[in-house]
């Protein structure tokens, strides 16, 4: 545990929390204090990550969610209610990462699944979670952009699409509700060393090597690194940010 507990006593719901991203963040806000509810559409690893956390001494609760479908959305945020009292800082995790293909090979269904996932599921938690914060005095609504999302990654058109959605719709989100003390901010990490990223390095391997040096920084970024910039903007350390897009991509955008 932390001695230094930065959402002490908050409600945090997180997506796409049984694995990578979302299962570090859902640990690290555990560690720090706050009660987790865990979603996501893979209840066993949903699981796993609940049992991490109680095994560590904290409090997390799972609930089975599909962000594409917005009466799972409501119920993960009722659950968050009923469970904990409220809600104080939901993060928009969940994503897929959808086909490599330049746009005129690029599936129609499959474009419409990764809009449904990557931004129609953020709507959704933001239309759910900002009801629960209006009754609570407010929260921090983190979402979950990418490096695809501010330049055009070739062959991720409907990943990036979707990502540059999800920061513009932030900026909606902050100043719509800034008077009744929510915030609303996005991440953008660049390439982390997830699952995500293992299954496509598997389907494509020549995507390793370019990977690997699309950022200036060595190496791919570890989840906890973009857990923690999560924190941060959760936490009272980020009070007066709001409406932004953190990139946390080792320098890429610099270039």
């Amino acid at each position: 545990m932390y001695t230094m507990q930065l959402v002490e006593n908050d409600v945090a719901v997180i997506t796409g929390a049984a694995s990578g991203i979302g299962r570090t963040t859902a640990k690290t806000f555990a560690d720090h204090g706050a009660s987790v509810v865990v979603a996501d559409v893979d209840a066993d690893a949903g699981a796993e990550t609940v049992a991490e956390i109680t095994d560590a001494g904290g409090d997390a609760t799972f609930v089975r969610t599909d962000v594409s479908d917005p009466d799972d959305v409501e119920a993960m945020i009722e659950t968050a209610v009923s469970e904990y009292g409220g809600l104080d800082v939901l993060y928009n995790n969940a994503a897929i990462e959808g086909p490599v293909a330049r746009l005129g090979e690029y599936d129609d269904d499959a474009f419409e699944q990764v809009i449904d996932v990557n931004l129609k599921g953020v709507w959704y938690g933001m239309k759910y979670g900002i009801d629960a914060m209006l009754a609570d005095d407010g929260g921090s609504i983190i979402s979950a952009s990418s490096i695809g999302g501010e330049v055009a990654v070739p062959q991720y058109g409907g990943y990036g699409a979707a990502k540059a959605a999800v920061s513009h719709l932030t900026k909606y989100a902050a100043i719509e509700y800034a008077e009744e003390g929510i915030r609303a901010n996005a991440v953008a990490p660049g390439i982390v060393r997830t699952d995500m990223i293992e299954r496509t390095i598997e389907e494509h391997p020549e995507m390793e090597e370019q990977f690997l040096n699309t950022e200036p920084m060595a190496g791919l970024a570890d989840p906890q690194e973009i857990a923690n910039a999560v924190l941060f903007l959760g936490s009272d350390l980020s009070s007066r940010v709001t409406g932004v897009t953190l990139p946390v991509e080792g320098g890429y955008l610099a270039q």
